[in-house]
């Protein structure tokens, strides 16, 4: 790539134009979707959480015939659901000590972990982070309990209201017996639950989810702040613009779906985010698109961490449990690890596009990623072409194919975790 580095200062072009201006929109979406005047604990449309309450650590309940190897399994106290109190199912666990060890008076640090449609509580995702380090608390969210094989439940009898899909038809309802206000309140209930444990390091918990247990982190990082970060996989927000739910919104009507939208769309929450947010998703996730994606992700205040790969699969287990880049970016934050690279600028100059970094470990590659075609993301063919990287400079770039209609740029670590840049649409 000649003279690279003599044009990138000199010439803006059409794509540096269209970056800029893309820039500008991002600010005034910032500005929009915040509100300031919004009480402590709520949003702009009236749905309010009362944080004094799930700061108290809630009650437990034996279950006994649901115990599993290596962790503990319990109900905790849930909030009440048409007048009737519920219970919450959940797995904690810590990590195993070593023979001839004590734990003594090291405190661990911790995970809350959000399953997502069709999961429930997975004993094995609490036992991947005992076996990090962490110890962890996996609560389910929809009333029910794991049943048989993984990954299968069964409504039980204190269980609070359907989750999920069934969100959409519950509008009528008040607002404290809806779901999304329940699963964000159980979730906040399991963070002062572990919290009060003296194992607990209570200034080093973080929380994770997948799918609707993304979107649910996205809320959760709006409403909880005691959170030291939050890392998303791949639910966002912004779903009444594109996502896998406008059939549902379209059936819903103009009204019930704005109404929904208000309350429950994480976009409604996400600039109250003030901690650490770690972003994961895969190109062509069916889900949660890769536009409303990249706009929720400019929302919080705190920093933040794009993780892009390819055509990633969607869903539990390895998928949506085991990306090495949120275990680093939990320990860079929680137990003094090296850091995931820092994308500090990118910029696009007529066929080129730039990234500058900042990194503790060595960048081993770096590529440029790219679709050729329009249309819906989940459908569309990407490409990857190497990007070079100067190490002096700390830049990674790359040319960018002429009939492009959508690049950014990823960066390898070797450690194989991977941060993107933001992607740019021409």
């Amino acid at each position: 790539m000649p003279d690279s580095a003599n044009r990138f200062p000199v010439s803006l072009g059409l794509l540096g134009l269209l970056f800029l201006l893309m820039s500008l929109a991002t600010v005034g979406l910032r500005a929009q979707d915040f509100d300031p005047e919004a009480e402590e604990g709520g949003n702009s449309s009236g749905v309010h959480f009362d944080l004094e309450a799930l700061s108290h650590v809630p009650e437990l309940f034996p279950a006994e015939d649901m115990q599993v190897d290596g962790v503990k399994a319990f109900f905790y106290e849930g909030p009440v659901y048409k007048g009737n109190p519920t219970r919450v199912f959940a797995y904690y666990g810590v990590p195993p000590l070593v023979e001839g060890t004590e734990r003594g008076d090291k405190k661990l640090p911790a995970m809350v972990l959000i399953h997502g449609g069709g999961g429930t509580a997975f004993d094995g995702w609490v036992k991947l982070w005992n076996s990090r380090g962490y110890a962890a608390i996996a609560m389910d969210l929809c009333g029910c309990v794991p049943v048989g094989t993984y990954g299968n439940w069964q409504r039980h009898e204190t269980g609070g209201p359907p989750g999920w899909d069934a969100s959409f038809g519950q509008l009528a309802d008040p607002i404290e017996d809806q779901w999304t206000f329940h699963a964000v309140s159980a979730v906040a209930l399991a963070h002062s639950l572990i919290r009060s444990y003296p194992e607990i390091d209570a200034d080093r918990i973080g929380v994770t989810g997948i799918s609707w247990g993304g979107y649910l982190t996205c809320i959760v990082a709006g409403v909880d702040q005691r959170f030291k970060f939050a890392a998303p996989v791949y639910g966002c927000g912004f779903l009444g613009e594109n996502s896998a739910w406008l059939p549902a919104f379209e059936t819903l009507g103009k009204d019930k779906s704005e109404l929904w939208l208000k309350q429950w769309d994480p976009s409604a929450w996400l600039g109250r985010a003030k901690m650490p947010m770690l972003w994961v998703n895969g190109t062509n996730d069916f889900a949660y698109p890769m536009d409303s994606w990249k706009k929720s992700a400019l929302l919080p205040q705190g920093s933040r961490a794009l993780c892009l790969r390819i055509r990633m699969p969607h869903g539990h287990g390895a998928a949506g449990e085991n990306p090495e880049e949120i275990h680093v970016f939990a320990n860079s934050l929680l137990n003094q690890g090296k850091p995931l690279t820092i994308i500090t600028d990118q910029a696009c100059f007529d066929d080129e596009v730039r990234a500058t970094f900042k990194s503790e470990t060595s960048i081993v590659r770096a590529e440029l990623c790219f679709t050729r075609q329009s249309g819906k993301w989940q459908d569309r063919e990407w490409e990857t072409l190497p990007a070079e990287i100067d190490a002096k400079t700390s830049t990674a770039d790359a040319r960018v194919p002429a009939d492009a209609t959508v690049f950014y740029l990823n960066l390898f670590d070797d450690r194989d975790c991977v941060v993107s840049t933001e992607h740019v649409e021409r």
